[in-house]
C-alpha cells in the first residue's frame, strides 16, 4: 500500500474519532518506514485540522472534537518512543490553565484543541491552578503566551493576581497574556492589563496569532 494511502487512512481515523483505527494505521505507517514527523504532519495533523474546520462550521460539536483529540493522542503515543531527538515545528508555545478555585475545563479544553489544530504547542496545567504554578511553569516551559481561564465571578480576580505576580517576578515582558471565561469581557482585560481577550474558542486562535504578530 502506498504511503499516501496509509496517511489518508490515518487522517480519516482522526476525523472519525476512531482511536482503534488511528492506532492501527499509525503502526502500519511505522512498518512502512514512514518517518514519525511525516506521520504527524501529513496524517494526524491533517485529520485534526479537518475536525477543527467541521467544529468551526457547526457541523461537529464538542463530543466530536474531543473524540478527534483522543484519536490523535492515540497515534502520538505510538510515535513518541520513536521521536527521540526529533522536534516538531510549532508556530508558538502556549501555557494554559484554569485559575485556583475554579474547576471548569470544557471551554479551556476546546481552546487548547483549536490552538493545537492551528499549530501551537500547548501545555495544559489543568484546573484549580495556583498563581504560583503559572509562574513556575512560565520559567520552565518558556511559553510565548499564557492563557488564563476563569468561569466564576468569584475567581476572575485570580487572573489579575497572576498578571501582577508575573510583573513582580520580572516575567511579564517575556510573555503575552490571553484571558477568557464566561464572566470575562474586553473591559476586564483592559483593566487588569491582559494583552488579549477571547470571547469564545472560535476566536481564540486569531487572538493568539495576533499577539505573536502572525496576523495583522
Amino acid at each position: 500500500m502506498a504511503n499516501e494511502e496509509i496517511l489518508r487512512k490515518l487522517s480519516e481515523g482522526v476525523l472519525e474519532g476512531d482511536e482503534v483505527q488511528v492506532k492501527e494505521w499509525t503502526e502500519k505507517a511505522i512498518a512502512a518506514g514512514i518517518e514519525p514527523l511525516e506521520v504527524i504532519n501529513d496524517g494526524l495533523t491533517k485529520g485534526i485540522q479537518g475536525v477543527g474546520a467541521l467544529f468551526a462550521a457547526g457541523t461537529y460539536f464538542l463530543p466530536d472534537l474531543l473524540l478527534g483529540a483522543k484519536a490523535m493522542d492515540a497515534g502520538i503515543k505510538v510515535l513518541e518512543p520513536l521521536m527521540t531527538g526529533q522536534k516538531r515545528e510549532f508556530i508558538g508555545r502556549v501555557l494554559m490553565g484554569t485559575v485556583q478555585g475554579d474547576l471548569h475545563e470544557i471551554g479551556k479544553n476546546i481552546v487548547i484543541m483549536m490552538l493545537k489544530t492551528a499549530g501551537f504547542e500547548v501545555m495544559d496545567l489543568g484546573i484549580d491552578v495556583p498563581a504560583r504554578k503559572f509562574i513556575e511553569q512560565t520559567r520552565d516551559f518558556k511559553p510565548s503566551i499564557i492563557g488564563i481561564s476563569a468561569l466564576l465571578t468569584t475567581t476572575v480576580g485570580r487572573q489579575k493576581e497572576i498578571i501582577e505576580l508575573l510583573e513582580e517576578e520580572g516575567l511579564r515582558k517575556k510573555v503575552k497574556v490571553m484571558i477568557g471565561g464566561a464572566p470575562i469581557n474586553q473591559n476586564w482585560a483592559d483593566t487588569i492589563g491582559a494583552d488579549g481577550y477571547a470571547e469564545d474558542a472560535s476566536v481564540a486562535v486569531d487572538v493568539a496569532k495576533r499577539l505573536l504578530g502572525l496576523v495583522g
